[in-house]
């Protein structure tokens, strides 16, 4: 059918290439127009592949030649941080300018390279156009950072530092902030731990057993709404070390989301499952071990989830 349709309007544009006006006609419009020829103005087709083709033509901008024109500014935007960099003197002893200067310069090769070759590079190509844009306003970003704290102090010193200035604490001390991080982790995850441990253990007693609740409840009441920064005097007024008190805030933090959740879960399961499992013979344990926790470990997982994100960040120095 769409071959047929293709077809017809082939032979229509033929007709219309082929259509030449009298000679009387001619003369007739000359008296007060210009004479007009479609084929002239135009290149029809003359194939039913040639008009599929002319049908299917876009009217607009090819996509590439406007990316490619964003990716030759982001390019230049990069070249003029480089050049930002060396054009003017440091305020300050900076001794990573020049290298930053350098790495702007290849940068930007680097994009104009990849904009150049866009089509064959593939996925890579079409994901690099698609942030050619961001590559733009951060060149410019860096550029006028760097104007404003390293060559004209516009931004007051330190603390706004230029970019070079970053760099050479990531480059200088590096081996000192990989043993910070390192030790923070090790601060985080333990903490962590202790309090997804203790809450999913108080949340299992508190949904199981209403003698628990009654005397728990109470304390997650008064514990809940106070945020983990509100107890560091506390917390440093009665642990031995910062090591012991950053633990506990952690786990106060990580504890509360975890408990409560995993009580919610758990006394949500349907008593009809402890009725069957109680027919069958079953004991108590073996209806929160079987029963309940497998019935709502979703809910576990999520509050731990919740927790991970609510916790209480604390930067350790190594010991």
């Amino acid at each position: 059918m769409l071959k047929q349709e293709l077809k017809a309007y082939a032979d229509d544009l033929k007709l219309v290439s082929v259509f030449k006006p009298s000679t009387d006609t001619a003369n007739l419009r000359s008296g007060f127009m210009s004479t007009y020829s479609a084929s002239k103005t135009v290149a029809l087709p003359q194939s039913v592949e040639e008009g599929a083709a002319f049908a299917g033509r876009p009217l607009s901008l090819p996509t590439s030649l406007l990316a490619g024109g964003t990716g030759v500014f982001a390019s230049l935007a990069w070249v003029g941080f480089g050049l930002s960099c060396l054009l003017w003197e440091d305020l300050g002893d900076w001794s990573r300018t020049h290298a930053l200067a350098i790495a702007a310069f290849i940068i930007a090769g680097g994009i104009i390279a990849a904009t150049a070759s866009g089509k064959w590079l593939g996925r890579f190509g079409a994901g690099l156009q698609a942030r050619t844009p961001w590559l733009l306003a951060f060149g410019l970003f860096l550029t006028l950072w760097e104007v404003a704290t390293a060559k004209f102090a516009w931004l007051p010193l330190p603390f706004f530092p230029p970019p070079q200035a970053i760099i050479e604490v990531y480059t200088d001390d590096l081996p000192k902030l990989l043993d910070s991080v390192f030790a923070s982790i090790k601060l985080q995850l333990g903490g962590y731990a202790i309090g997804a441990a203790a809450g999913f253990l108080t949340g299992v007693s508190i949904g199981w057993s209403r003698s628990v609740g009654y005397w728990v409840h109470p304390v997650l009441r008064f514990i809940g709404p106070l945020p983990a920064t509100a107890w560091l005097p506390f917390a440093f007024f009665t642990f031995p070390s910062s090591w012991s008190a950053s633990t506990f805030l952690i786990a106060l933090a990580t504890g509360f989301p975890v408990t409560v959740l995993t009580w919610s879960g758990v006394a949500s399961v349907n008593n009809a499952y402890y009725d069957v499992a109680r027919t069958l013979g079953a004991r108590p344990s073996f209806l929160v071990l079987k029963v309940a926790i497998p019935r709502r470990c979703h809910t576990s997982s999520s509050a731990c989830s919740w927790a991970l994100g609510r916790r209480s960040p604390f930067w350790s120095s190594p010991k």
